[in-house]
């Protein structure tokens, strides 16, 4: 298995407002977006072991206050820049059969310019251990400034930190398919870690097999690949084990927000602190089908019960 050793994690993107369905009709409001998931998650599991930050630029509106208070509430660390009339984005959650779809609100949103001051960006993933990022992350940045983000991470690379990224791809967040699916392969290619969706990667890449989409990502330099699959068969691979498949544990869907995020965290954190691969995925397997078990992005519910 490809080991690190972690004391410093980053994860960077946006955070939005998140409008949850509650009761009646009512919503109920909290902070929530792919990459700040995971790093939520990755903090309780982790605990003091690890220090895990969150990048991203937000506005300097009360919202974006509220913000900072909640994640040093959550005990992540903030490594924010903010910006004048910018905000926070918003998006609103609708649930069928477990099944989630959302309307987004992101046009001021402050996080579309992660990558415009580069001394910042920088000094942000300086002397990191572990850096994750999304698909996302890159699809709300400007052209010019996916490629100040991928050299900021190649930067990191170089001076010992391991990138993962979670695929994500979100056909609506960029200008088109093709600039989508360069724009993911470019950002593998300084990726040691990469977790994809096959129901994506399927898509978009038109791979027939999760196999295929490992070789994909294997081909432009990654160390580990875990093929998410729904509830299909989870397929990895890394340098030492080679390629495992894994059964994910049944479980009644309430919504899948998260899941994947939540997946990702364990992965991490599994990762951080030395266990097989094996493990490492039957542990991703069981925290995401507890996930999908409550509503909204954030279930603290879960590890108070231990």
């Amino acid at each position: 298995m490809y080991k690190m050793t972690a004391h410093r994690i980053l994860c960077l993107g946006e955070v939005m407002v998140e409008l949850a369905p509650a009761c009646e009709g009512l919503f109920k409001s909290g902070f929530a977006g792919d990459t700040f998931n995971t790093a939520w998650y990755l903090k309780r599991l982790l605990g003091k072991t690890a220090r895990v930050a969150y990048g991203t630029c937000i506005g300097a509106d009360q919202v974006s206050g509220e913000l900072i208070d909640f994640l040093q509430a959550q005990g992540l660390e903030p490594t924010v820049r903010r910006i004048i009339n910018r905000t926070l984005g918003l998006y609103m959650i609708s649930l069928r059969d477990g099944e989630r779809s959302f309307a987004y609100w992101r046009g001021q949103s402050a996080a579309r310019l992660l990558a415009d001051d580069m001394e910042w960006l920088r000094g942000v993933c300086m002397a990191q251990d572990v850096i994750q990022f999304s698909g996302i992350t890159m699809a709300i940045l400007a052209p010019d400034a996916r490629l100040r983000l991928l050299r900021a991470l190649t930067q990191a690379r170089a001076d010992g930190a391991t990138i993962v990224l979670d695929t994500n791809m979100r056909p609506r967040l960029w200008e088109d398919s093709q600039t989508m699916c360069d724009g993911v392969m470019s950002a593998a290619r300084v990726a040691d870690i990469v977790l994809p969706s096959f129901d994506e990667e399927s898509a978009h890449f038109g791979d027939v097999t999760p196999t295929a989409t490992i070789e994909r990502y294997r081909s432009v330099g990654a160390k580990t690949v875990i093929v998410k699959n729904g509830h299909s068969d989870v397929i990895a691979w890394d340098l030492v084990q080679g390629g495992l498949s894994h059964t994910p544990p049944l479980a009644k869907q309430i919504d899948s927000t998260a899941a994947g995020d939540s997946f990702g965290a364990a992965v991490i954190a599994g990762l951080v602190q030395g266990k097989d691969l094996h493990t490492t995925v039957t542990d991703a397997c069981h925290l995401a089908s507890r996930v999908i078990q409550e509503k909204g992005a954030l279930s603290p519910k879960l590890f108070q019960e231990g």
